[in-house]
């Protein structure tokens, strides 16, 4: 097959119209033309009274050898790319070892649980959280009447964080080996709706995630996989040899049992910060890194839809409208959007009690009245947490501590409109934007749970966007904090095997370990990790991984 890509059409063509398009883009007669389908569909929206449709198309030709030859200096008439997956190895694991543990069954443990599956290595997934139907209860329970179970939330429990989430599915990691694809087929596989396979943009939304988690469960076990969920893993025992070589050689359970373990995938998301300083008094290799702080933003989603499709607001191919915005402050620091839900609201992520944290959430439909996402600011080690590897952590708690003082000290998130925002006085009352966040928002100054250079610079950035986004500053738009979970203030180093820098046996991985960012690029480091896991116990290479 042939590939075809940036192919464009008007927004309200009909099937007939793309036909013909592939037939005069290729130059030859419809009769040539055997059959096609749509790789992949997004659009382009810079010129709102004529948007656009783009695809990339694949068809069968009567003589595609004939067309490449005529095309060949054409960088958008390809061979169609081979997405297939392929495991890395056949070979059994040995029968004399300890069976591999994946440590949270997130995106990343997901995946990498189920590719070990799949090879037959039959792996231990260890979740301190619950099932993601009881997970999902409890979750509420902090929503709906300010509960909060801190081994059950948003953070921890079967399906990560993001089950919680707007569900994107796209990622800007490299991927020569199309493994994105790969969990795309799985996820689809397990109940998520065929577009996302080729959507330029896809999501799934929580419901869907929440079935879709459940049924890739029952895969991982009917290939002989296994799960303990609500089970913390409280020590690593590691080995030291006589060169001072490091291999890990178990767990220590909160059951109160040991698990013997020479493999294990450390797929414990952003928010497991009692772990992380039980690795960093073990000795592995932990280092502070980048991440960033703000607070969530909300517009009604018919202001973001008008502004971002002008007269095609609210055509059912268009969907709910997104974007992505950034400004360079005078300050140096980088304000920009992240994590934006359409037609969604904001949600309590918080993990620890007293302690307040925001995130945004959708469902598949994006149906909901407002459009949310953050409004972060970057921060570094170096310059605003230089305390060493874990003090990213302790900087995270300070400022969520702070907002649940500024919210009432109950779980409201602390709010303020924008117009007061800009002008520096609290909030009293709301405007045209009703928030979306439960437990409720107590309106006040959110100068009170940000550092100063984070409110300086989102005070300088709104307005800028609101030239970008027509009426992005609009006075009367919400603003509620904290936004601090934006990614792990950590990074566990890994080797080019994909194992801990100073630890074999231990392999970091995901979001957590500081090797990813959203739901697909967390999938896909699962299975490179899972690849190179396997390939050490079966005594090869873990270079083709």
């Amino acid at each position: 097959m042939l590939r075809i890509t940036e192919l464009k059409l008007p927004l309200d063509h009909t099937p007939q119209a793309l036909e013909d398009a592939i037939v005069e883009r290729l130059g030859i007669a419809p009769a040539d033309l055997v059959r096609y389908t749509i790789a992949r569909r997004g659009n382009d929206a810079r010129r709102k009274s004529a948007i656009k449709l783009v695809y990339a198309i694949d068809v069968t030709l009567t003589d595609k050898a004939a067309v490449l030859a005529r095309l060949a200096g054409d960088p958008h008439v390809r061979p169609t790319p081979d997405t297939a997956y392929r495991f890395v190895t056949t070979a059994p694991a040995p029968a004399d070892a300890p069976r591999p543990v994946v440590i949270g069954a997130g995106p990343c443990g997901l995946l990498a649980a189920l590719i070990l599956a799949q090879m037959g290595f039959r792996p231990i997934i260890i979740e301190r959280g619950k099932a993601v139907r009881e997970r999902t209860k409890d979750t509420w329970g902090l929503w709906r009447r300010s509960v909060l179970t801190p081994e059950s939330n948003v953070q921890f429990g079967e399906g990560g964080a993001g089950t919680f989430s707007d569900g994107k599915l796209y990622s800007r990691i490299k991927d020569p080996r199309h493994l994105g694809r790969k969990v795309l087929v799985e996820f689809v596989k397990a109940g998520a709706p065929d577009d996302i396979l080729t959507e330029a943009h896809p999501h799934i939304g929580t419901f869907r995630l929440v079935t879709m988690v459940m049924s890739i469960r029952e895969t991982i076990e009917a290939l002989g996989g296994e799960y303990r969920f609500q089970t913390r893993v409280e020590d690593f025992e590691i080995e030291t040899a006589a060169d001072g070589t490091r291999t890990i050689r178990g767990l220590h359970l909160s059951t109160g049992e040991f698990l013997p373990a020479s493999h294990v995938v450390l797929a414990v998301g952003h928010s497991a910060r009692d772990t992380f300083h039980v690795l960093h008094d073990r000795g592995v290799y932990v280092e502070a890194k980048p991440f960033a702080i703000g607070v969530r933003i909300e517009h009604p989603q018919s202001w973001i839809d008008k502004a971002r499709y002008g007269p095609g607001a609210g055509n059912p191919i268009l969907g709910a409208a997104a974007y992505s915005i950034s400004h360079q402050c005078s300050n140096g620091r980088t304000v920009y959007s992240f994590c934006m839900c359409p037609g969604g609201r904001v949600v309590a992520a918080t993990s620890e009690e007293g302690r307040v944290v925001t995130n945004g959430m959708s469902q598949y439909s994006r149906a909901e009245f407002n459009a949310n996402s953050g409004i972060v600011v970057d921060i570094s080690p170096d310059r605003d947490y230089p305390g060493g590897p874990l003090a990213g952590i302790a900087y995270q708690r300070h400022w969520e501590s702070l907002a649940y003082v500024a919210g009432g000290s109950n779980y409201k998130a602390p709010g303020q409109k924008l117009g007061d925002f800009l002008a520096g006085r609290p909030s009293t009352t709301f405007g045209e934007v009703t928030p979306s966040y439960q437990p409720g928002v107590h309106l006040t100054d959110l100068s009170q749970c940000l550092p100063d250079f984070v409110i300086e610079s989102i005070r300088e950035a709104l307005p800028a966007f609101g030239r970008q986004v027509p009426g992005y500053d609009h006075p009367d738009v919400v603003l509620t904090g904290v936004e601090t979970r934006t990614s792990s203030p950590i990074r566990i180093r890994r080797g080019a095997d994909f194992q801990s820098v100073n630890t074999r046996g231990l392999y970091p991985a995901g979001e957590g370990a500081g090797y990813a960012g959203g739901i697909l690029s967390a999938a896909v480091d699962g299975i490179r990790v899972a690849e190179a896991l396997a390939l050490d116990m079966t005594g090869q290479s873990a270079a083709a991984a």
